[in-house]
């Protein structure tokens, strides 16, 4: 599902919300989950899941086509741990 599926979907939903606030409305909630992780904070959603920032050490990779070294510097990356109530959803089928 892309964002601007959700944002249809969420709008068929609830008709007495306009389109254009329920573009804000996910916007907005999307944006406060980037800032949270771009502090290094953890974002927990509740039956849902918690996205958090994970440390990569720099380290010494390879490049596939000739085969040469590459350093490959330590970075940041986003984390998504899902929760209970959604892995129980996804497997009782």
């Amino acid at each position: 599902m892309t964002k601007s599926e959700l944002i249809m979907r969420l709008a068929e939903r609830n008709p007495h919300l306009y389109q254009r606030d329920v573009e804000k409305i996910v916007g907005t909630i999307f944006d406060e989950i980037s800032e949270a992780l771009a502090r290094g904070d953890r974002v927990e959603l509740r039956g849902f899941g918690a996205f958090s920032v994970k440390q990569r050490e720099a380290r010494v990779g390879r490049n596939p086509r000739t085969g040469e070294a590459v350093k490959v510097e330590a970075k940041h990356i986003p984390f998504f741990k899902t929760g209970k109530q959604l892995r129980e959803r996804l497997n009782t089928q």
